[in-house]
């Protein structure tokens, strides 16, 4: 079953959140994940306005885990880390 990543973020550093957007789409790739919404165009309906959204489609939830605890992964979190507010959880998608 694919999971899906669900991210929304602020950036506070475009020049150091783009270092970490280039590290992560390869390792985002090495784990089998699919870009379905980067950015772009959004309607906030409910909660904080966080204007980069984020879903990336995993071939399961090991995958998408496996991607997020990966020392590549870990290596372009810390550029995003001091340049962003976000929050990230793991969805298993239903058939």
């Amino acid at each position: 079953m694919s999971a899906l990543w669900i991210s929304h973020v602020t950036v506070t550093d475009p020049e150091r959140y783009a270092e970490y957007a280039k590290r992560a789409t390869g390792a985002i790739a090495d784990h089998g994940g699919v870009f379905l919404s980067r950015g772009g165009y959004y309607l906030q309906k409910e909660g904080p306005d966080r204007p980069r959204n984020v879903v990336v489609r995993f071939p399961s939830v090991d995958a998408a885990n496996d991607c997020y605890e990966s020392p590549a992964y870990q290596e372009a979190l810390s550029f995003a880390k001091g340049a962003s507010e976000r929050t990230l959880c793991i969805v298993k998608e239903i058939a």
